[in-house]
């Protein structure tokens, strides 16, 4: 593969040709000062690109050490706003940019270079051709202040008090309000400013103001009027020559890049694919068990508690067994952040621990070189209010508080390994890897999946934790290791050995789907889901509302610890009484699902079946058995617990919706549950491809048989007292909706008309019917009726609200 840096010298000696021409003229050069004289009683910081300050003008200047200068360069949210929902977090970077100073008159401009598209080549003018086809783009224009031979000083005050990051613009497609940059209120930010030997950080504290601030900004912001953030600009030396670019195959469990090879030959494709990974090297690659030429170290900073710390230390840690078992000695390291060393350096890679007001994502991020994709610094960072959730969900399933005044230590552990784990995860995604969501099947394979915690039933029918998380790297993890990171001896055919590191993981059992096949609620792979465990999906489904059952069985008071308002009950109840519903997910995908791999020609992989009718079935089955209204019911007792919230507790989105004002809504838990699993099994593209395999395969499961099933549930259901009578006709009204959308809004011709004959049924059976409340008959014959003379907006009909779920 021909080095990019090659690519560009034609592009190169082009704008140095442009650059004399557009020079400015020797009188304006002999006025330029030099940089030692301009910048006489600034602070000055040496590094990569060396850092002026002038405190009295409140200018940042940056040395720029000649025209031509390439440099990594990306954009973080130094200080965010600390809303899950804007998405605008400390910690969080951009995308990675090549980019080069070019001198064009007085000006250096700062471009990004377009490495998107290129021609792997030694033709010069296919190279050209290429490079001229498709635009760069200018980030911005420096005035040059001094100059001391090929040396350039530029002022950057402009460049860093932008809004470079684009949070503006993501306030604004989250309906928060028009923000724009107050000048006036925003200014250089020294202690983000500093010069390191491989990089260089800008740092502005930016006043966005509105005038429309919306809810999102409301929750979190001190004035809501006025978002004051920080965001930092990062200009990272190019890491040295002779980085190996490696293949991304199908099924590698790799985060992939990608460009378009224009010089590629006729009958090869032009998309090459390549995944990202950090630089390392064994001394000895013949050796079976090698030391590293350098190993990687990550470093846990200073944000997060000791009892954290020790939790983050320890599953991020786990990663050296990978290393291990691929070949190398101590090759992976975790350290917590020494004294004087500082997270900017890019030397270091980061662990960072992030508050925020609502539950939120944890996330792994890299700067990665885009030229060859490697990682030159990682940088992970973890949300504070997982690890509170994941102690709360154990407080609802164990309510351990007998003794009110005592903490529970099982919960605590329950969360701490979550927490550990959690670390491991978001830390593999820093070493270039994606999810796989195949690993709660097959034997806890993988922390790169989303997990569940194992909850086991003892004997007594009590809720055991011992188990809840896996401990340490999973066998799927220690192949992506092995074939990202694996250092083949010289002659190494080494696609092959590549292809062979999967099959032999095939072989063993060990498979990978990524987000695409699990994550949306309409994905069709049995095998790959989020936050569940097991084989089968439907005993799991069973168990988990045996485990949801034993916990409501004793849930009250002693959820909660002493001294907590009676009202915070319900935190603990939601995730308690909504355990089921990722295992309600992984039953659905079975409705209509197929068993697929990432096949490729000549593997012997079976690209894909259909789910076979009995388990499709045997799905459906224990997906209406979770509407039963015995089981979406609250004990007297415990209704007979839950007040009003005191004054300064709010509600909040992490509770059950209500339609009763300040009080608890008894009906608003069996609303949301049954919401959950009605809208699963009839989501839009699930319909379609039970309606479309049944086509193909009359023996398979059809639209009309989901439809007849939850008919059947929720009109002929037996109810047993006006409690469970009104969860009955939630469930009615749910279902007419649901079928309403389909019949209005479904792509499927098929579905569309299959919605309309089982409306027509319903509606006839109200008009008939002698029993049941004569009031709900009435409102859905009302709805119906209004349907069929086309005055019913079907698409501002209301459905239950779902608290959220992930993450966990």
């Amino acid at each position: 593969m021909t080095h990019p840096v090659v690519r560009r010298q034609v592009s190169l000696l082009g704008a140095a040709v442009l650059g004399l021409a557009l020079l400015a003229s020797p009188a304006a050069q002999a006025a330029t000062p030099s940089i030692d004289k301009f910048t006489s009683g600034m602070q000055h910081q040496d590094g990569f690109l060396p850092l002026y300050w002038d405190a009295d003008s409140g200018h940042i200047y940056m040395e720029v050490p000649k025209a031509g200068t390439e440099a990594l360069f990306f954009t973080t949210i130094a200080q965010g706003i600390g809303s899950n929902d804007i998405g605008v977090d400390r910690g969080q970077i951009s995308r990675t940019k090549l980019v080069r100073f070019d001198r064009i008159g007085d000006k250096l401009m700062l471009t990004a270079l377009n490495e998107a598209f290129r021609a792997d080549t030694d033709d010069e003018g296919v190279k050209l051709g290429v490079e001229q086809s498709f635009a760069d783009s200018t980030l911005f224009g420096f005035k040059i202040a001094a100059q001391s031979g090929d040396h350039l000083l530029i002022d950057a005050t402009n460049f860093v008090l932008q809004d470079g990051h684009g949070v503006i613009e993501r306030l604004k497609r989250s309906h928060q309000g028009d923000f724009k940059v107050d000048p006036s209120r925003s200014a250089i930010a020294m202690d983000g400013t500093k010069a390191f030997e491989k990089n260089s950080e800008l740092t502005g504290t930016l006043t966005l103001a509105a005038n429309n601030p919306g809810n999102f900004v409301r929750d979190v912001a001190e004035g809501p009027s006025a978002l004051t953030i920080k965001e930092r600009y990062s200009f990272f030396e190019l890491p040295p020559p002779g980085f190996k670019p490696r293949v991304d195959l199908p099924g590698d469990g790799y985060t992939g890049w990608d460009y378009v090879d224009y010089g590629a030959p006729l009958g090869e494709p032009m998309v090459k694919h390549y995944i990202a990974r950090h630089r390392l090297e064994k001394k000895d690659p013949t050796a079976a068990i090698s030391d590293p030429v350098k190993p990687i170290v990550y470093y846990i900073d200073s944000a997060a508690p000791a009892v954290i710390r020790a939790a983050l230390l320890r599953g991020a840690s786990w990663w050296n067994q990978a290393f291990t078992a691929a070949g190398y000695r101590n090759a992976f390291q975790v350290k917590v952040l020494p004294k004087g060393a500082d997270a900017l350096d890019g030397r270091y890679n980061i662990i960072q621990w992030v508050s925020r007001l609502t539950r939120g994502w944890s996330y792994g991020y890299g700067v990665i070189d885009p030229r060859d994709g490697e990682i030159i610094k990682g940088n992970v960072t973890l949300g504070a209010l997982r690890v509170r959730y994941d102690y709360m969900m154990a407080e609802g399933l164990l309510s351990p508080y007998t003794d009110p005044d005592h903490p529970s230590t099982e919960a605590e552990k329950m969360a701490l390994a979550r927490l550990s784990q959690l670390a491991a995860h978001e830390l593999g995604h820093t070493l270039g890897l994606t999810h796989n969501h195949m690993g709660s099947t097959e034997g806890r394979s993988s922390v790169m999946d989303y997990p569940a915690p194992l909850v086991k039933l003892d004997d007594n029918g009590n809720v055991d934790l011992s188990d809840a998380y896996a401990v340490g790297i999973g066998d799927w993890d220690k192949v992506t290791i092995d074939y990202g990171y694996q250092d083949f001896p010289q002659g190494t055919d080494e696609k092959a050995a590549l292809t062979k590191i999967l099959a032999d993981a095939r072989d063993h059992g060990l498979h990978f789907l990524g987000d695409q096949d699990s994550r949306a609620d309409s994905t069709a792979s049995p095998p790959s889901n989020q936050w569940v465990n097991g084989t089968d999906n439907v005993a799991e489904l069973k168990h988990a509302m045996k485990v949801r059952a034993a916990g409501l069985k004793k849930f009250g008071e002693d959820a909660i610890r002493g001294g907590q308002p009676m009202a915070t009950i319900e935190e603990a109840l939601v995730p308690l009484y909504l355990y089921h519903r990722y295992q309600a997910k992984a039953a659905a995908t079975m409705l209509g699902g197929q068993i697929y791999t990432y096949a490729v020609r000549g593997d012997g992989q079976l690209p894909t079946k259909p789910v076979p009718a009995d388990q499709q079935r045997a799905a459906l089955a224990a997906l209406i058995d979770t509407l039963a209204p015995s089981q979406l019911t609250l004990s007297p007792k415990l209704l007979s617990e839950l007040p009003p919230r005191p004054q300064g507790y709010r509600w909040n989105r992490e509770l059950f919706t209500r339609t009763t004002g300040i009080t608890f809504d008894p009906l608003a838990p069996a609303a949301a549950a049954s919401q959950l699993t009605i809208g699963l099994l009839l989501n839009p593209d699930r319909v379609a491809r039970l309606s479309t395999q049944h086509a193909v395969d009359d023996k398979q499961l059809s639209l009309l048989d989901v439809m007849d099933a939850i008919d059947k549930a929720a009109f002929d259901g037996k109810a047993d007292g006006s409690y469970e009578d009104a969860i009955r006709e939630q469930q009615q009204t749910i279902f007419v909706t649901q079928l309403l959308k389909l019949a209005t809004e479904s792509s499927s011709s098929q579905v569309r008309a299959d919605a309309e004959y089982k409306l027509g049924q319903i509606e006839d059976r109200l008009s008939s019917a002698k029993k049941g409340d004569a009031a709900q008959r009435a409102g859905l014959l009302s709805m119906l009726k209004r349907y069929d003379d086309g005055t019913l907006d079907v698409s501002k009909l209301p459905e239950p609200t779902i608290p959220p779920g992930a993450p966990i």
